[in-house]
C-alpha cells in the first residue's frame, strides 16, 4: 500500500496536474457598475472529442474519515474537471500525472485550505471527491458528450494529514 501525507495545496506544486482555483491569487477587475469583482479566467476548461460540451454541476459530498484509504484513481481523458468548494470546505486532492500507467513514485496528495479549488487537466489521474470535516457542496465544471470519459486504475493508497 502506498502511504502519502497530504501537503498544502499551492499553484506551483499542483501545476503538473492542472490549475489551483483561488480568488485570492487571481487577476480581478470591477464589473456591473463597480458592484461586482470579477475574478477572471481561473482555469482552462478542456472539452475534447466529437459533440463535446461543458457541463456545470453541483456535487454534494459526504465527509471521509482519516486515514483516507483508496483502492483506485480515475481519469477523464477527454476533458478537464474542476471542483470549487462553495462553503469553505477543505478537501484532500490525490493526483498522478497523465499517462497509461501510474508510477507510485509520482502520486501526490494535497490538502486545500477550504477556499481553494482544483481543475484537473484532461487525463490526469485523481482520487474521488474527499471532503473533510463536514458535508461539502462543490461547483463542478467538466466535459459532457460522446465517448467514454472515465477510466479507473487500481491502486491501494492511504492518505493522512500532517499533525
Amino acid at each position: 500500500m502506498l502511504e502519502l501525507v497530504a501537503e498544502p495545496l499551492t499553484a506551483e506544486a499542483f501545476a503538473p496536474f492542472g490549475d489551483v482555483i483561488d480568488t485570492r491569487t487571481s487577476d480581478s477587475f470591477p464589473i456591473n457598475s463597480g458592484r461586482t469583482q470579477r475574478h477572471h479566467d481561473l482555469a482552462k476548461v478542456e472539452t475534447l472529442g466529437d459533440n463535446a460540451h461543458t457541463l456545470v454541476s453541483i456535487f454534494v459530498s459526504q465527509p471521509i474519515t482519516l486515514p483516507l484509504e483508496l483502492t483506485f484513481l480515475e481519469r477523464h481523458p477527454q476533458g478537464s474537471q474542476a471542483f470549487m468548494p462553495l462553503h469553505d470546505e477543505r478537501f484532500i486532492v490525490v493526483v498522478a500525472p497523465a499517462g497509461e500507467k501510474i508510477s507510485p513514485d509520482d502520486v501526490r496528495a494535497f490538502v486545500t485550505d477550504g477556499r481553494q479549488g482544483v481543475n484537473y487537466n484532461a487525463g490526469v489521474w485523481h482520487a474521488i471527491q474527499s471532503v473533510l470535516e463536514r458535508e461539502g457542496e462543490f461547483l463542478v465544471v467538466d466535459r459532457g458528450g460522446d465517448g467514454d470519459n472515465c477510466d479507473e486504475h487500481p491502486l491501494d493508497l492511504r492518505i493522512t494529514l500532517k499533525n
